[in-house]
Formats: C-alpha cells, structure tokens, sequence
C-alpha cells in the first residue's frame, strides 16, 4: 500500500486589499511543509478588487452592501471546486454570518480562529486578570465589535486606542502608497500608544496592517490573524490526506 498525498482545495475571497491577498498565499506557502509542487496547499483565489468599500459601509455609513457581493464569490468559488472558505480581510468577517448560512462549505473563520490563538497564550487562562489584547485594526472593528463579541467570556480584553483616525489614515495610506515611510511610521505610533496603554500582546487585526507587521516594536509579543488564518488553511488542507492501494 502506498500512501498519496491529496491536499484539500481552499477558496480565498480576496482583493480586500490585493496586496493583502497576495501576503495570505505567500504565508500559506511559508507555513507548508513541502518537498514538491503537490505538497502545497490548491487555493483558488477570487481577487475581487470590486467588492464595495468596507470602509464606506461601516465606517461613513454611506456605501454600496459588500454582503451579496461576497456570497457570490463564495458560490463561484464554490462552484470551482473550493472545500472551504477563507478570507483575509477582518472587516468583512462583518459579513461572515452571511456567509455561513448561505453555503454549507467550512469557513474559517479568522475572528472566532484568532480568538481560540490568543485564548492558549500564557496569562489567557487560569487567572483572574484579563490578557489585555490591543487592537491594531480598522476604526470599523471596533465599530462592529466584531471581536469584542468573540472575546466576551473568554478573559479576553480588547484595548483601542482612544483616536481610531490615525489607524484608518495607516490603512488609506497602504492602500494608495503600499508600504511608505508615513504608512510605518502611523503604525508604529499607534503601537506605541497600546503600549503606554499597557496591553499583554499586540494583535494586528488588519490585513493591510499585516504587510507592516515587521516594523512594529518586539518590546510585547505580537500576534497577526493573517498568519492565524495561513495556519488554519495548511490544517484544513493537510486534513484531507487519503491513501491509495
């Protein structure tokens, strides 16, 4: 009996942003253990650069619904042959319920995924105190408390910072410029107004934000759901071994 190693196909609803995107296939690829192409994790990516703005929608209250948008690349991905869903954009996990009940395709699901990460480091469990988790995310996290919900119980305690413009400006920047001088040095400054605020562990929330996740000072444990998200993908995927005889 030989064992044949078939990895299971991921959809990844991506284009928010397509950098973003890119930086999800290439941590995939980082995390996976490979001697050959067939190792790697099949993902089949809709980089929808068209799904209407998150931002618009949550933050100014003034745009196009982004939910119809996604539920059709989930069916499209779907349709092509995906086994389960990811994608790389935390605000949109606003529409992850959507999502969840329109196909009955896994998702995996960054909010609840990260979560369950920061809930087995050290502090996080077996004492009174909360791990005070600050928040490196669009303003339109906090705004939906998208991880607020999933931290609730859990001695969990998101930390924001009191003025949420400069990290929207971080996010515009990456957007239009990529990775600039002004973008880093935004970021930096929000990370260093967490730490004064004395949180346990930065979590980079964004996947924009993720793509300067290098930059940001090793004085505090860091931890990116973008790379929670790559890791729950290899293990979904690696979860479909079979063997032939």
């Amino acid at each position: 009996m030989t064992e044949m190693r078939k990895m299971r196909t991921v959809g990844v609803l991506g284009g928010m942003g397509p950098e973003a995107t890119v930086l999800l296939m290439s941590r995939v690829i980082a995390l996976t253990a490979a001697t050959d192409d067939s190792d790697h994790v099949p993902m089949l990516i809709d980089n929808n650069t068209q799904v209407p703005s998150r931002i618009k929608a949550l933050i100014e209250k003034t745009g196009e619904d982004p939910g119809p948008v996604l539920v059709a690349m989930a069916r499209r991905l779907a349709a092509a042959g995906a086994e389960a869903l990811a994608m790389p954009c935390n605000t949109a996990h606003h529409y992850a319920p959507l999502l969840k009940r329109s196909l009955p395709l896994p998702f995996l699901d960054m909010i609840e995924l990260t979560t369950d990460h920061l809930r087995g480091l050290p502090g996080a469990a077996g004492s009174s105190d909360c791990l005070r988790v600050g928040m490196l995310a669009s303003p339109a996290v906090k705004i939906t408390g998208l991880f607020d919900r999933a931290f609730a119980g859990h001695r969990l305690q998101p930390v924001y910072l009191p003025d949420q413009n400069a990290l929207l400006a971080c996010i515009r920047e990456i957007k239009s410029a990529g990775q600039s001088d002004a973008a880093v040095q935004l970021l930096q400054d929000a990370a260093a107004g967490l730490l004064r605020a004395g949180v346990d562990v930065l979590l980079v929330a964004c996947s924009e934000l993720s793509l300067l996740n290098r930059t940001l000072p090793r004085e505090v444990l860091m931890v990116d759901s973008i790379d929670v998200l790559a890791g729950a993908i290899v293990a979904f995927s690696r979860d479909g071994l079979a063997r032939n005889g």
